[in-house]
């Protein structure tokens, strides 16, 4: 279940299934924006985050996001991840974070491991099955196993409101064996549901625990922020994660 905490007086979300520290930002304690007037509040936001980790400023990691499905590891001390969207972290020393606006958050965490991963799943990487590639590299790289993982899935834009054409709707039912409950039609229009497409796939990698934020961030655009309903905004949401 989600429920709020705070960061300095700064509402943040949590899952009560990962057991590591972890949280999804909102606008209030926003820590992506390419806005100049949003570069205070950002650096505040951000070094407030660091200091509830317990972590060094510069160990608090994001990749360069391009809307593709690769995933590399994060090592300390390296710090361009170009084109990558998706993230695995196996040292304490360090956090991850990635950054959404309508685009479906994703953040796993093996407790028996000790190895946390956040990837970003909008159509493309949703159909680039992101989050399978994840849940494999956890399971290769790191021996981790399907049924120790839990999967916490952030803020998304809703079937409410994603509307797509047919070639996208083509890709990501694809993408898993059995669509149905996906998407819905109305009046000629496919809306598709990104939150359970990307459960769904993470459901036919074996993983059980998995939590659904009960929010569109279209809907909700008073606390999260959204590409769609804000004309293409450069401000983000994120997820963040560090190992205990």
């Amino acid at each position: 279940m989600f429920y709020s905490d705070y960061i300095k007086g700064k509402r943040v979300l949590k899952s009560d299934i990962i057991k590591t520290e972890h949280f999804f930002t909102t606008k209030e304690s926003c820590i992506k924006s390419k806005e100049p007037d949003m570069a205070d509040f950002v650096e505040k936001n951000k070094r407030d985050i660091c200091k509830y980790l317990n972590i060094d400023y510069e160990n608090l990691l994001s990749p360069s996001q391009t809307h593709t499905s690769h995933v590399e590891q994060v090592f300390l001390g390296k710090n361009s991840y170009p084109d990558t969207d998706g993230l695995i972290l196996a040292d304490i020393n360090m956090a991850i974070f990635l950054n959404f606006a309508d685009c479906t958050p994703l953040i796993f965490y093996d407790e028996v491991k000790n190895i946390g991963a956040v990837s970003h799943a909008g159509w493309r990487g949703t159909a680039g099955n992101i989050a399978t590639k994840t849940i494999k590299m956890m399971c290769d790289e790191f021996g981790c196993e399907p049924q120790n993982i839990s999967a916490a899935i952030g803020a998304a834009i809703g079937m409410c409101c994603y509307n797509v054409g047919e070639e996208v709707f083509e890709k990501l039912s694809k993408t898993v064996s059995d669509f149905s409950g996906l998407f819905r039609e109305d009046d000629g229009e496919i809306f598709v549901d990104l939150q359970r497409i990307n459960a769904r796939q993470i459901e036919e990698c074996g993983i059980k625990n998995i939590d659904i934020a009960p929010y569109c961030t279209c809907c909700n655009n008073d606390l999260f922020f959204s590409y769609r309903k804000e004309n293409g905004t450069t401000n983000r949401h994120s997820a963040v994660i560090k190992l205990r």
